[in-house]
């Protein structure tokens, strides 16, 4: 052997060595393809000033003007009224599943063709099973990543202006054909000059300009519809489009994403967290309208056969991802905000690697304290302290009279089965409670409603993951974890030890209309209490998707 040959191998461990560094800062991966350094980041200088200008925009953004964007609107309004007058011509007279399946499928269709903001729109509803028609939800989930892309001379003007020169100047090979394509951008396969294996995320082309115009649109039609429709009425679409607004304006500048992984995986890290990955975003090449990051392999979410064939524990999968999405929300103030089955995947090791962090969860001091307030008053059956703690967080008007809410929402009073009641009396109670919320100025910040749609993914992760998980033990057992790992830091923040209270679940089991010894429930079964629930629904609606009548 050569002297030349030690000397490489003593150069190729030290590499190894240094590359492992950043595993230590971040819940990255032990080994990658380059080394990440914060001083070596060029693109993290100025962020906060451009989160800042973002703020600014939103409300001048969303202020009516006289006039809509014209040929938006118009465009709009042709495309889904088209949709709903095809159906209504060709499916809307046939069964009830039929006429639901071609209504969905001709939003979808209608959606696609608006382009980001409507698909955003249709990604949001596809992470809301259960909330809304199983159709519906089933025909948007197209719109996470079976997008379709744009044309690859598009994706190289893209590139080549934000690289400012020749594509070839910094990648070996790119693949013309994407491996997925969602609202705001899709992803590409390539190889760099300097031989690493990555993915690129490119932003559609003047996506930026049709979303402002689309929001434009949206905000001249938001309070014309305040009190006109039922849905609309108590949805207060102005603040609807102003939370839209807010969270999809973050996604258009890819740097903002690329610090939102680094944030996360800093708390992923911070948390011992190891059962979760965030992907290496390249310390050069993120511009705002490209991001390269390393490539990442495993199991897709819903590959349940193929993750059982090697080994992995499905249940301990969903546990990793909601322990680690609860403790950055609720002890770090930071979380993924955007989870779904086309922004993640399971290593062949069982780790879930986490994609996408263009919707990302940042809440202040006093809205985690809060966040704390509001899940450890859940966990007691604490109903008054979780009002004052969804105060706090923004969701309602400081001066809201909490104890006359409790009132108008009967928290006062002992819980109803919902499955022992008929429909019109479930839906009177619905409209009920929704106009008392608005009534207080009840609205959605964004942290809040990123949660809830979390909390939606995890509850159809649950349902094809582990449909026989006890929830009631997996909800203790969680409760367990944080009393075990962050007592200290729940108390010091909102005087509540978790580790000297028990949880008590008597008011989920009286609103499930569960006897007190009934100590479990799975998630197959509760889901099996919502179909009862929602059919009843149904039918005193006459079998149709609310907002739209058969």
């Amino acid at each position: 052997m050569s002297e030349v040959e030690p000397n490489r191998a003593l150069d190729h461990e030290k590499v190894r060595e240094e590359r492992a560094e950043d595993s230590e800062r971040w819940a990255f991966r032990e080994t990658g393809p380059w080394e990440l350094k914060l001083e070596s980041i060029t693109w993290l200088e100025g962020l906060q000033d451009v989160r800042d200008r973002q703020k600014v925009e939103v409300p001048r953004l969303t202020v009516p003007q006289r006039w809509p964007p014209m040929s938006r609107f118009f465009e709009a309004t042709w495309r889904v009224g088209g949709g709903l007058l095809a159906w209504r011509v060709r499916e809307g007279r046939e069964s009830t599943t039929e006429s639901r399946q071609g209504l969905s499928r001709r939003l979808r269709q209608a959606f696609e063709k608006l382009g980001s903001a409507y698909i955003k729109l249709a990604q949001i509803v596809s992470s809301g099973r259960g909330l809304f028609p199983e159709e519906l939800v089933d025909e948007f989930k197209y719109c996470l990543d079976q997008v379709p892309p744009d044309s690859f001379d598009e994706v190289r003007r893209v590139v080549e202006e934000e690289i400012g020169g020749p594509l070839e100047s910094v990648f070996e090979s790119f693949e013309p054909k994407c491996l997925a394509a969602a609202s705001i951008a899709q992803v590409h396969a390539a190889r760099l000059k300097t031989g690493e294996e990555v993915v690129v995320k490119v932003q559609r082309a003047n996506v930026d300009t049709l979303v402002r115009a689309d929001i434009a649109a949206m905000a001249w039609v938001a309070p014309k519809l305040v009190g006109r429709i039922p849905v609309a009425a108590l949805a207060n679409p102005p603040a609807l489009v102003e939370l839209f607004a807010e969270t999809v304006l973050e996604e258009l500048d890819f740097r903002l994403e690329a610090e939102n992984m680094l944030d996360i995986a800093r708390v992923l890290k911070k948390g011992g967290q190891r059962g979760l990955v965030v992907p290496r975003p390249h310390p050069k090449w993120v511009t705002r309208r490209m991001l390269v990051m390393e490539r990442l392999e495993g199991f897709s979410y819903d590959d349940i056969e193929g993750m059982e064939a090697s080994g992995i524990d499905t249940q301990e999968v969903l546990r990793a991802m909601l322990i680690g999405f609860l403790e950055g929300a609720m002890i770090y103030g930071v979380f993924h905000g955007d989870l779904h089955g086309g922004n993640l995947f399971v290593m062949k090791d069982g780790r879930v690697a986490l994609l996408d962090y263009g919707m990302t969860g940042r809440l202040s001091a006093k809205q985690r304290a809060a966040f704390l307030r509001m899940m450890m008053s859940g966990a007691v059956s604490d109903i008054r302290g979780q009002l004052e703690a969804f105060r706090d967080l923004g969701a309602l008007d400081e001066n809201a009279d909490l104890d006359e809410l409790m009132h108008l929402l009967k928290l006062d009073q002992a819980p109803r089965d919902p499955t022992k009641m008929s429909g019109e009396e479930i839906a009177g109670e619905i409209q009920q409670i929704l106009k008392a919320l608005m009534a207080e100025g009840a609205r959605l910040p964004k942290p809040l409603m990123l949660y809830a749609k979390d909390m939606l993914f995890f509850d159809g992760a649950v349902n094809q993951l582990a449909p026989d998980l006890d929830m009631f033990a997996e909800f203790i057992r969680i409760y367990g974890y944080f009393a075990e790992n962050h007592a200290e830091a729940i108390t010091s923040q909102i005087g509540f030890d978790p580790s000297k209270t028990e949880v008590d679940l008597t008011a989920a089991r009286a609103t499930l209309g569960l006897e007190d010894a009934d100590e479990s429930i799975t998630h197959r079964e509760l889901q099996e209490r919502r179909q009862i629930v929602q059919k009843k629904l149904e039918d005193q609606v006459g079998g149709s998707i609310p907002g739209f009548s058969d």
